[in-house]
């Protein structure tokens, strides 16, 4: 009677009810009076998270410089996004009003409209009008010059990405992935937009596309390179190996933490053991591994640092890692081990989607080592935005000789113009992530936060 009085008072929302049946019951004066203070009420209260209590508890973990890092790219992949929009256009143009499907991906809510936003880029967009009124977007010959040299970029860069595609499936299990799990990757790895139609069939010494008997297309390993067995983290300490074998290691991970986190201090002992244990390399067999030990988890560690250090920007939407939880042998709850691990990992909490950025990469908001990718969004960016008056829109009477007089005709609400993109374009900066697969709930951040606060 005492412990269901107990439970009713702190798991309820405190009603006269509960009160009146604790009061009654044979707990002792002391006790009740104690558990009906302010103060225990208050510390109950402070306990159930909210999605606010989640910034808030936050706060205190946040790296300013790597929230920036966040926070400076926003605009630039919606403009990106619009780029790949109009590339795949056959003269690179397109009615605005056909644009209006893409409002999501580009993160653009009614009552915005969507010449507004082009109009404030325009040495990377234009504007123009046609005989009978219709509003078009095009890009710009410095625009159209940038997308030719991202071009030869990607082709020079496409040797390195097959190295990373190929280790990635090394990692894996079963060594195949589904492709379309690889799509969300396209942008991070520097793969191509077309990169499911051509590229994964230019490299068949390393990797093949085969079909199941759900007509599901995996990429799957073709050969095993013995020197592409080897981490990057060994590559920094001990260098590649020709004939590398991969087993245990007992190497200890870079680590950076916020200039004001004081637990680093509290818990240093429990940062050393955790250092100096062995762990099973990324691409060892992982079966014999039991979930939830502490091999299970450093061993998954190590495998978002490697897969992490892949990526051209040294970050990834923590969405798109939890997609690979059964493929690469990881926990469950991956975003607690992130969290958990706030010196090797950092996760930010901009916008609607979490990012888990490698802090040993960055040296304040900037990357230490960037590639020419990265080099190239830079340069996109420094031709973002417009200060001066807004230009006037040209009525553009050529357009009958540049496009299908039918092009025209799509204008109705009946029937757009649809922009075929590849599926991983789109899902790139989408909201959300495939159903069932994300744990990115608020439910699943306060659980994480709620662990880690009371070990």
């Amino acid at each position: 009677m005492a412990n269901r009085a107990i439970k009713n008072v702190l798991f309820s929302n405190s009603n006269g009810s509960s009160i009146n049946e604790l009061v009654h019951s044979s707990v002792p004066y002391f006790y009740v009076k104690f558990l009906l203070s302010p103060i225990f009420l208050a510390s109950q209260y402070r306990s159930m998270t909210t999605s606010k209590r989640v910034q808030d508890r936050s706060k205190k973990k946040r790296v300013h410089d790597l929230e920036i890092a966040t926070e400076k790219w926003k605009i630039a992949s919606k403009v990106l996004f619009l780029m790949e929009i109009l590339k795949q256009e056959p003269e690179q143009i397109i009615p605005i009003r056909s644009l209006d499907q893409y409002r999501r991906q580009i993160n653009l809510p009614k009552p915005h409209k969507m010449s507004d936003f082009i109009r404030k880029s325009p040495k990377l967009f234009e504007l123009y009008k046609d005989h009978k009124g219709v509003l078009w977007c095009g890009m710009t010959k410095e625009a159209e010059d940038l997308v030719q040299e991202e071009e030869r970029i990607i082709e020079e860069y496409s040797e390195k990405a097959a190295e990373h595609v190929t280790r990635f499936l090394m990692m894996s299990v079963a060594k195949r992935l589904p492709l379309d799990k690889i799509a969300h990757f396209r942008r991070d790895f520097g793969l191509p937009f077309d990169f499911r139609k051509n590229w994964v069939y230019k490299y068949p010494e390393h990797f093949r596309v085969v079909k199941n008997e759900d007509d599901i297309e995996f990429l799957e390993l073709v050969s095993w390179n013995p020197s592409w067995a080897i981490t990057e983290l060994e590559k920094k300490v001990i260098g590649v190996s020709k004939d590398h074998q991969p087993g245990l290691l007992s190497l200890a991970f870079p680590m950076k933490f916020p200039p004001d986190y004081k637990k680093v201090y509290r818990y240093g002992g429990k940062i050393d053991h955790f250092q100096k244990r062995s762990y099973l390399s990324p691409y060892s067999d992982a079966h014999g591994l039991k979930a939830g030990s502490q091999e299970f988890d450093k061993r998954a560690i190590a495998v978002m640092h490697e897969l992490l250090s892949f990526t051209i920007e040294k970050k990834l939407v923590t969405d798109h890692l939890t997609h690979f939880r059964r493929e690469l042998v990881m926990p469950q709850k991956l975003m607690r081990l992130l969290l958990k691990h706030i010196g090797i990992f950092y996760v930010s909490e901009r916008g609607k989607r979490f990012s888990v950025f490698l802090t040993e990469a960055y040296e304040g908001s900037e990357l230490i080592e960037k590639c020419p990718l990265i080099l190239w969004r830079e340069k996109v960016q420094s031709l973002i935005g417009y200060r001066g008056r807004k230009k006037k829109i040209e009525i553009f009477d050529d357009f009958a000789e540049m496009v299908d007089e039918n092009l025209f005709e799509s204008e109705s609400d009946e029937d757009n113009v649809h922009v075929q993109l590849e599926e991983d374009t789109m899902s790139s900066l989408e909201d959300s992530s495939l159903s069932g697969e994300s744990e990115m709930e608020i439910g699943e951040i306060c659980s994480a936060y709620k662990d880690i606060e009371t070990s």
